[in-house]
């Protein structure tokens, strides 16, 4: 299988009163997804559906080891997914609300790189046209 990158999509998120690591990666995944138009695998690449659609995605939280992947890959709407999460992003300070997250008062911002990649193997042929 040769993979090939096909498009590389940014997001970021926040989540403004829990500190939910999960939360504003969800929504930085959101944000990548919201901005890209695939059309091209199927166009360009010859594809009748996302077969042999691969979705890599690295997130930025400040806390990594509190993010739920599970939940984070769900918000990826198609291909086969990967999910690697690193120290990053950002804490400030913001305002506890405790009714949204008792004892919370920072504001959490997560950075999303999604990369998208194609199998060429996965290609399907152009039609013969009729006649030639």
């Amino acid at each position: 299988m040769t993979r090939k990158r096909f498009a590389i999509e940014l997001g970021y998120g926040a989540d403004l009163h829990g500190e939910d690591m999960t939360k504003a990666a969800v929504r930085a995944v959101r944000d990548a997804v919201s901005r890209s138009c695939l059309c091209g695998i199927l166009e360009i690449c010859g594809r009748d559906r996302f077969q042999g659609v691969f979705v890599d995605a690295r997130i930025g939280v400040p806390r990594p080891d509190n993010v739920d992947h599970a939940v984070v890959l769900a918000a990826i709407p198609i291909g086969e997914k990967t999910l690697e999460v690193v120290q990053g992003g950002m804490l400030t300070p913001g305002l506890e609300v405790p009714c949204f997250g008792p004892g919370a008062s920072n504001i959490v911002m997560a950075c999303a790189v999604l990369t998208v990649s194609v199998d060429e193997a996965g290609r399907i042929p152009a039609a013969a046209t009729p006649g030639t």
